[in-house]
């Protein structure tokens, strides 16, 4: 029988694309998310028609399960992950064999002007899907990470292994909480889980707040664009697609505890049911190299803006994801050339931009 999949974040940029991996690949797959205006609803909205909820989107009342009219085994429910009597009651009733729990506040810099959205979403949410999982029993709790967990750590590329004690967000401080979370309950409850510390995900139908979205309106829009820390800045930028190979191969790899003794445990591993994996392309790119192969790809010369590092960002990230790799099979590999191609087709087509 398809195994029942809760998807939190469904209508988000990564809960999207997995979504229709999964459904298309005979996973009866339920989409939760709150559509809340972090950034414009109307983006999330077209993603769920694309998974083929349709009706009057703009008023999709809170708990109405909704099926797609492309799959039935999609279903879509509005709700706050935060809300935990009904999360509870929801995965009691449904009782699912995986959660991939993607939902959360993101933004490094929205953490520095409304902090208590993290705490409501990231660290309360999160409780709310550790709980359900405690209490229904599921064979695998997958949930999302970040890279900024690495904060201070100067030693690249990151590993697994790599004490991150030091965040400089309190968005990044949030995810290191979620990651020790799941280890408590993984020790506690013995629930598989796996947390997956994502490295700087691009691609199409991605979020406006981003680095690549708002470059690419801006340059289509004949406006500067902010260059920050003089451009001296390296992401390990990973294509959306990968993202979602690597959870889809990861679902039925469920972590085992590890034999070691208490005091040779590391960071990543556990005497618990209990993984931390890395999802990065391994490849270190410059801020500056990212804007020029946009630019090619747009056909127009970016206004560079140079401005200062912000609070909160790291100089650097790259991943060393050979964990990943020894599990699955599967490491990220799509090109930043051949990415950032695929999003401006993409961003052309949804604003029917062609100048």
């Amino acid at each position: 029988m398809a195994k029942k999949v809760l998807i939190t974040g469904a209508a988000g940029f990564i809960g999207f694309h997995l979504s229709k991996r999964l459904t298309n690949n005979g996973y009866n797959v339920f989409g939760l998310d709150n559509l809340n205006a972090y950034y414009a609803p109307s983006l999330k909205l077209a993603r769920l028609k694309e998974l083929g909820v349709e009706g009057d989107l703009n008023n999709i009342n809170i708990h109405d399960l909704q099926i797609s009219k492309k799959s039935e085994r999609f279903h879509f429910i509005r709700a706050d992950v935060a809300d935990h009597e009904f999360i509870l009651n929801f995965l009691g009733t449904h009782q699912f064999d995986v959660i991939i729990h993607l939902a959360a506040q993101a933004g490094v810099r929205h953490s520095l002007r409304a902090p208590r959205d993290y705490l409501h979403s990231n660290i309360n949410g999160f409780l709310s899907i550790l709980e359900g999982a405690r209490t229904t029993g599921v064979d695998h709790l997958i949930y999302a990470s970040t890279s900024s967990v690495y904060g201070l750590n100067k030693t690249t590329p990151f590993s697994e292994k790599h004490i991150t004690d030091h965040p400089m967000s309190l968005y990044a401080a949030t995810k290191k909480s979620n990651e020790m979370m799941a280890h408590a309950y993984s020790h506690l409850f013995e629930i598989p889980t796996t947390g997956l510390r994502f490295f700087t995900v691009y691609g199409p139908w991605g979020r406006p707040d981003m680095a690549l979205f708002l470059f690419t309106k801006a340059i289509f829009q004949n406006k500067p664009i902010k260059v920050f820390n003089q451009g001296q800045m390296f992401r390990d930028f990973t294509f959306v697609d990968d993202i979602v190979e690597s959870i889809f191969r990861l679902i039925p790899n469920t972590p085992k505890p590890s034999k070691a003794s208490n005091d040779l445990i590391t960071s990543d591993d556990s005497t618990a049911p209990f993984r931390i994996l890395n999802i990065g392309n391994s490849s270190e790119v410059s801020l500056l190299e990212y804007i020029s192969c946009l630019e090619k790809h747009i056909g127009k010369t970016a206004q560079k803006e140079l401005h200062p590092l912000q609070d909160g960002d790291l100089i650097s990230t790259i991943s060393d994801s050979k964990a990943l790799y020894d599990i699955t099979g599967f490491k990220p590999r799509t090109a930043i050339d051949d990415g950032i191609k695929k999003f401006v087709e993409w961003y052309r087509l949804y604003y029917h931009t062609m100048t």
